[in-house]
């Protein structure tokens, strides 16, 4: 049974929690997994006095939402309770956006050496070429099959091998190869995984859409309405100004060819009467037919010769 003080610890950190959810509610949700203590020290200290920090066990987390949801019902923590699993955390931005705290996690990046039965999180490949080991460490590479042969005096790769696959688990071999060789594969920093916003979850893909991929999207929907509204006749902000190019359109050919005119259609009126006027101020649209009628008159001389060849093959084949 735990004492008053625990208790106390435990009310002070739900109701910080609720109290974060309800006026604060842009946060990112944080996977910690692998982050040293000295990390996570440096980004509280960067984020201070712009976003607020918060861990916890996963079973405090889901107590203190359930509280906040009975009592904030329109804030959405039902969702962030169904999302909260694993070794994770909460980043609650106070006086910053969300995108400054991503950059700011990005700053701290921690590289550490493969250990023995640490499922690999990258594909590495170790280099065709010269190690730096001299030739009596060749039985490590024996042990993981890899080609190789003694050049000065140190061992060199034969060609690329792949020591570590992703999802696979790392061989002590292996492990002990790359310390050797003095490489860290991987890297450490907290990932942001999703983010709790107007009282809904979502994936952390979202932030990464430009705003010119919103607006090419928004542009794309406008059309869309535009011509659905057009096709079953109900007029709407979007279809509108097509609804009025056509009217006009419509018009124009009507007052064509009568003796009535106004403003908007006394340009059109003036191209149908004189065409080659406007044909001059759009050179390369005028040398197209001119090319075109150049090209009709080699066809129309080409015909005229092989018909003149057929008469000359029948006057022979009749008389010859």
């Amino acid at each position: 049974m735990p004492n008053a003080e625990k208790l106390a610890k435990k009310g002070l950190y739900f109701e910080k929690l609720i109290d974060l959810c309800v006026n604060s509610p842009n946060a990112l949700l944080v996977g910690v997994d692998h982050v040293a203590s000295k990390q996570m020290q440096d980004i509280r200290i960067e984020l201070r006095g712009h976003a607020i920090v918060l861990m916890g066990k996963n079973t405090m987390i889901r107590k203190a939402l359930d509280i906040g949801h009975e009592r904030h019902p329109e804030a959405g923590m039902d969702k962030l309770r169904a999302a909260t699993n694993g070794n994770m955390g909460f980043i609650f931005a106070t006086n910053c956006t969300l995108d400054h705290i991503r950059e700011v996690l990005g700053k701290y990046i921690k590289t550490q050496a493969a250990k023995v039965g640490q499922t690999a999180v990258v594909d590495w490949f170790i280099p065709s070429g010269p190690t730096g080991m001299d030739p009596s460490q060749t039985n490590f590479f024996q042990a993981l099959n890899i080609g190789t042969k003694i050049v000065k005096g140190q061992i060199e790769l034969v060609s690329d091998f792949q020591i570590l696959k992703i999802g696979e688990k790392v061989s002590a071999s292996g492990a002990v190869l790359l310390a050797k060789l003095g490489i860290k594969p991987f890297e450490y920093q907290m990932q942001v995984q999703q983010v709790y916003q107007d009282a809904t979850v979502f994936s952390a893909a979202v932030l990464d859409i430009s705003d010119a991929v919103l607006i090419q999207k928004f542009i794309a929907g406008v059309a869309n309405m535009a011509a659905f509204s057009r096709e079953v006749g109900i007029p709407t902000e979007a279809g509108l100004p097509h609804a009025f190019g056509n009217a006009f359109r419509n018009v124009a050919a009507l007052v064509a060819d009568i003796d009535f005119t106004f403003k908007e259609v006394e340009e059109v009126k003036k191209f149908l009467a004189d065409p080659s006027a406007y044909a001059a101020s759009n050179p390369v649209a005028a040398a197209a037919p001119a090319g075109g009628a150049a090209g009709g008159a080699k066809k129309e001389e080409k015909k005229a010769a092989v018909e003149e060849e057929e008469e000359e093959d029948v006057d022979f084949d009749l008389f010859g």
